[in-house]
């Protein structure tokens, strides 16, 4: 294919679409012919007055890829969507525009053209991933969305000469390495070999030029070689009653250029620059051809490849072999019949050309063919990590297969350095999971054995065997990878949620909250919504597997839960005091906290009738938030605050003159935090001490003390003091501790009270 570089004047717009009329008048039908001319008139008024960077006509690009599509005689909706593919994107022109004058089915191929973005494949990022998986399932509602998006970038690349020389070389980069192997995932070879070329010539122009001068030089002598090849061909398929049509096949430069460099061959040494094809009615006809070929040259052996038998994973069917012909040079013969030639020129648009009879093939034709797309939809929703999501994603473009049989003479197409447990998963997950070793050509083989070509493989199965975390770095395809990643994903995941769970707990608690009081809750559930994940549990399970910071959530929900309390603050009712607490967060402001049982009306305590007075919480008995308490004058100490019940209580009131009424002032229950006592009894077991020591971190408690006793009769009492900010927290404490397995008494003490009798 030659490449040039020059610039070719503008041509009109509507010069370009008449070539196009010609080519869909050759298989279209008159309405269709209709619809398309009303598609230009649409897209030449929306695109009036816009210009490419090479001066001509916006619209003559949309028409250059219709013309592209009409060559792989594609229908008329998809050859209508390429003349309206920009519209959306460029112009005015909105998808209910489209559809209410072409219909739905334009309007959805437009509409998934639009939705591929650029895919940067320089910079393996989060957004990229994002951009090749929405191909991707583009890809899977309706292929004809990339083969309209392969002839978009195949016109590009024609046109590439006007751009800067880095976007050249980006543009031919991202096509060599994603357009280019998706065009032959998709069959679509006459596409696939003018993409390699012109990415090769902007690459690599020198080699380019190199490669071309060669092939240039020797054709003369090829051409006189291929017509005596033809010529005794014919011959000998008239003999055996075969209608062949027989060509010589044209070698593109980029093939030339991999074999040279990869395989480190002389151009002379490369067998398949000189060969041909024989095109023939039936399958029969390929295997008589085959023989009446070996009868004329000997083939060289190892050279012989039949892939009708075992067609290709991009629909791909043929017969090759090499023979050392005329004057000992070897060549390349292919065999197939018509249908399997259309399937090689054109792939899977092959399936939307029209038959004699008008009719197309239908979608469901294509399942078994396309199993590799859906098979790849489902790895790219599996994977989490977009640098490895890009790096399979490149290898699975690869052509590199094996093709090996199950014990039931199926045949499996594996990724070349694939192992048994490759196939044990290409056949099921549940044989993957179950994998205990393998057979391959009856013989036992480790799981690290790399199939071959042709090799027939058992697996061995148990129902108790488990994958390994080995198997990671022994499989080859990623979908046996991800599938042995879920696996331990499912199996790890309650364990990642509680060390997530954990690790949040740990960043409240440096700033004396917990994630158990209602307003942590709500904040919980609206940072993890707003982060994307579908629960709470999600979250944890990410900040446990590192892929979230249990900081930079902590740190949400610290903003989320000030902006709260400031905003409760200014709506708090006129006539509340100064000394009222109602909306504040201390603890997440930068408003320092007072030493503990030495504040002020800050404690959350008012004194009525005094102001600026000490008030001292009574460390008999603890009162928190919520508790009815009385005041006691005490001498040079200020008010002593006592819960009613508290035992010294009675002792107090005996000096009914030092008694002051005192209350919990407003929200006090956020002021500060309180020293708790609660006493615990439980049925030994193991792990006993580690189920209620977390109930108490849960809910934000800070252990300050514990001690445990455990009796004969396996009766185990414990005493737990601890802070807490408010009184909800003791009462989810002690909610929390009853519900532990063993424990059937959890109540709250005051310090120096005893324990009931065992």
């Amino acid at each position: 294919m030659a490449v040039s570089a020059e610039h070719t004047p503008p041509r009109a717009p509507e010069e370009v679409f008449a070539e196009l009329a010609t080519l869909i008048g050759e298989y279209m039908g008159p309405d269709d012919e209709a619809m398309l001319a009303r598609a230009f008139e649409f897209a030449n008024q929306a695109h009036a007055g816009q210009l490419r960077k090479s001066g001509e006509p916006f619209i003559n690009h949309p028409l250059e890829v219709a013309k592209i599509l009409a060559d792989l005689r594609m229908d008329a909706e998809t050859v209508c969507a390429a003349i309206l593919h920009d519209t959306v994107e460029d112009t005015e022109v909105t998808p209910e525009d489209v559809e209410r004058e072409f219909g739905a089915d334009v309007r959805q191929l437009v509409e998934g053209v639009t939705k591929i973005t650029r895919i940067e494949v320089g910079s393996l990022s989060d957004e990229q991933a994002a951009t090749i998986r929405k191909m991707l399932v583009a890809m899977g509602k309706d292929i004809r969305v990339i083969v309209i998006k392969l002839a978009d970038r195949l016109h590009n690349m024609r046109t590439l000469a006007s751009l800067r020389e880095d976007r050249r070389i980006f543009k031919s980069r991202e096509t060599l390495e994603i357009y280019a192997p998706i065009a032959h995932r998709l069959g679509i070879n006459s596409v696939k070999w003018e993409l390699e070329d012109l990415a090769f010539f902007y690459l690599e122009p020198n080699k380019y030029k190199q490669v071309s001068r060669m092939v240039t030089d020797s054709r003369a002598e090829r051409e006189e070689y291929l017509s005596n090849v033809v010529s005794v061909l014919h011959g000998e398929m008239e003999k055996v009653g075969i209608d062949a049509r027989i060509m010589g096949r044209p070698k593109h430069l980029y093939s030339i250029y991999q074999k040279m460099t990869k395989k480190g061959k002389g151009f002379s040494e490369i067998y398949d620059l000189i060969a041909v094809r024989i095109i023939v009615q039936s399958v029969k006809d390929c295997y008589s051809a085959l023989g009446a070929v070996h009868t004329l040259w000997r083939p060289m052996p190892g050279r012989f490849k039949d892939y009708i038998a075992m067609p290709k994973y991009n629909m791909y069917q043929s017969l090759h072999t090499t023979v050392m012909g005329p004057a000992g040079r070897p060549l390349e013969v292919q065999i197939r019949t018509e249908e399997m030639h259309r399937a090689s020129e054109y792939g899977v648009a092959a399936h939307w050309r029209y038959k004699e009879g008008g009719g197309r093939v239908s979608r469901d034709e294509l399942d078994s063919q396309l199993a590799w797309l859906r098979e790849m939809i489902d790895w790219s929703d599996e994977a989490d990590d977009s640098r490895e999501f890009l790096k399979n994603l490149k290898m699975d473009l690869d052509n590199a297969d094996v093709y090996v049989f199950t014990p039931g003479g199926d045949v499996k197409t594996l990724r070349a350095g694939a192992t048994p447990i490759d196939f044990a998963y290409a056949v099921h997950t549940e044989v993957g999971n179950h994998c205990v070793g393998a057979k391959v050509n009856g013989q036992i083989v480790p799981l690290s054995y790399k199939l071959n070509v042709g090799d027939r493989v058992e697996v061995l199965t148990s129902k108790s065997a488990s994958p390994s975390r080995d198997w990671l770095g022994m499989v080859a395809t990623p979908s046996a990878r991800n599938k042995i990643r879920g696996y331990f994903s499912k199996q790890t995941r309650d364990d990642d949620r509680q060390e997530g769970h954990d690790m949040l707990m740990r960043e409240m608690r440096k700033h004396g909250l917990g994630l158990s009081s209602a307003r942590s809750v709500r904040a919980l559930k609206t940072v993890a919504e707003a982060m994307g994940f579908n629960d709470t549990d999600d979250m944890y399970v990410q900040i446990a597997r590192n892929r979230e910071s249990a900081q930079h959530v902590a740190n949400r929900m610290l903003k989320l839960l000030v902006d709260r309390a400031n905003e409760a603050e200014k709506t708090t009712p006129l006539g509340v005091g100064e000394g009222s607490t109602v909306g504040k967060l201390p603890m997440l402001t930068s408003v320092k906290r007072p030493k503990r049982h030495e504040t002020h009306s800050s404690n959350g305590v008012v004194v009525k009738g005094v102001d600026d007075v000490l008030v001292r919480l009574s460390r008999c008995c603890n009162p928190v938030p919520g508790d009815d308490i009385i005041g006691f004058v005490t001498r040079g100490r200020g008010v002593s605050v006592h819960r009613a019940d508290c035992p010294n209580a009675s002792d107090l009131k005996r000096d009914p003159d030092r008694i002051i009424e005192v209350s919990w002032a407003g929200d006090a229950r956020v002021q500060d935090t309180f020293k708790v006592e609660i006493y615990v009894e439980a049925l030994d077991r193991m792990n006993l001490l580690l189920d209620v020591t977390r109930v108490l971190s849960d809910v934000g408690a800070n252990v300050i003390s514990c001690t445990t006793n455990t009796h004969r009769d396996g009766l185990v009492e414990m005493r737990f003091l601890f802070q807490v900010s408010d009184l909800a927290m003791i009462d989810l404490a002690i909610k929390g501790l009853a519900s532990v397995e063993g424990v059937f008494d959890a109540r709250r003490m005051m310090p120096g009270q005893k324990a009931p009798a065992a």
